[in-house]
């Protein structure tokens, strides 16, 4: 069902979820205080377990790698920690795939997505990403990773432009997807 969200927008070998995201969910509390409240352990926690429950699913393909959704460079240091990394770093530990956080960068500083609809959070994030050091995922499948997805506008953006790498085949996976 997560893959409907990004059918004739960006082409995903595979797009997962781990739960679905309700307001005022304990899901909510949690990923609230991983995003917001200097809690990345809680990243980490949450990203080992969803691994272990990637790695007993048979259909789940298995990639080559783990690129997490990058912050951009002042967002990143103004948090101190990227939740998306830290929840690579728990799906790294239990699928035993490295985890790349030097491929795909966020170049431009946007707003913040939590108050745009489906089409300005695109065009917040159009061409908000760059590629650095290529050759490491050539040819390769990646598993692109978030926290939330809500409109899929981030995970669109950074898929398109990891698929301009010949060869690379994208799957994305989120802990949570924010439906209605």
């Amino acid at each position: 069902m997560v893959a409907q969200v990004f059918w004739g927008r960006v082409y995903l070998e595979q797009a997962l979820s781990w739960f679905y995201f309700h307001k005022d969910s304990r899901y909510q509390k949690a990923l609230h205080q991983l995003k917001y409240q200097d809690r990345p352990e809680i990243g980490t926690v949450m990203g080992k377990e969803f691994g272990y429950q990637l790695s007993r699913c048979d259909r789940f393909i298995l990639p080559d790698s783990i690129i997490p959704v990058p912050l951009h460079p002042k967002k990143h240091k103004r948090r101190g920690y990227n939740q998306s990394e830290r929840i690579s770093s728990g799906m790294s530990e239990a699928l035993g795939i490295p985890v790349h956080s030097n491929i795909l960068l966020k170049a431009k500083n946007t707003s913040t997505q939590t108050d745009k609809n489906r089409f300005d959070r695109y065009l917040n994030v159009m061409d908000s990403f760059s590629i650095e050091n290529p050759e490491i995922i050539e040819h390769k499948h990646v598993f692109l990773i978030d926290d939330v997805l809500t409109t899929g506008a981030t995970l669109e953006a950074c898929a398109a432009t990891l698929l301009q790498i010949p060869g690379v085949r994208v799957s994305a996976g989120t802990l949570a997807w924010a439906i209605d």
